[in-house]
């Protein structure tokens, strides 16, 4: 420790400089959770070439983090960002098995052949693509449940039938949800909170 061999016991301050067998030894950062309500016109990425607004530029932290995942510029809702690797990638990875839930208005009246055939899957430039739910809420409002997660897959299957997607809001990530959460508005994650997401927990509704 700042070029000496250190006794057992001896205590590391921040601005130690600690090595071991001649390389630096640096201090894990401290881990960081954050849940983002964003709003449209907002890119799901940390930097963007195009000088658009980023979902980073909305959550005020000392860390740098990352968003999990993506929503469209031009979709609504629930993001988490955090410097927690592992746990991004167990929420990314369908073998997580997270379930992500979404409302969803559409250009005219959904019909009962819409709601079927997003229940069994479309088949889509080779890749089968499946809602886990699908529920009505109005004639023109679904709530879709997914665990795939892939690029842009509502609006996908949507328009494979025909349909465009007019408003997309996500609502629920695991067993997280804040319908309180204002648009362009962040806040901690709690202790309570993560260890449901880590469980794969559906929220109680």
């Amino acid at each position: 420790m700042n070029g000496e061999v250190a006794l057992l016991g001896r205590r590391v301050v921040a601005t130690d400089a600690v090595c071991v067998d001649g390389a630096p030894v640096g201090i894990a950062e401290a881990l960081e959770y954050k849940l983002l309500n964003k709003p449209s016109g907002v890119v799901s990425t940390a930097k963007d070439p195009h000088g658009r607004p980023t979902v980073v530029d909305l959550v005020p932290c000392a860390s740098r983090i990352y968003p999990v995942g993506r929503l469209d510029a031009e979709s609504e809702g629930l993001l988490i960002l955090t410097n927690d690797g592992p746990l991004a990638e167990y929420l990314m990875h369908p073998r997580g098995g997270v379930e992500k839930e979404y409302l969803v208005a559409i250009d005219r009246k959904a019909t009962p052949q819409l709601i079927g055939a997003l229940r069994r899957g479309i088949e889509i430039d080779g890749e089968l693509l499946i809602a886990k739910r699908v529920g009505q809420l109005s004639s023109h409002t679904l709530r879709i449940v997914l665990k795939q997660g892939r690029n842009r897959q509502i609006r996908r299957m949507i328009a494979a039938n025909g349909y465009e997607v007019t408003r997309l809001v996500r609502t629920r990530i695991g067993s997280l949800t804040d319908p309180a959460l204002p648009p362009g508005q962040s806040r901690d994650i709690t202790v309570d909170e993560l260890i449901a997401l880590r469980a794969g927990g559906r929220s109680a509704r």
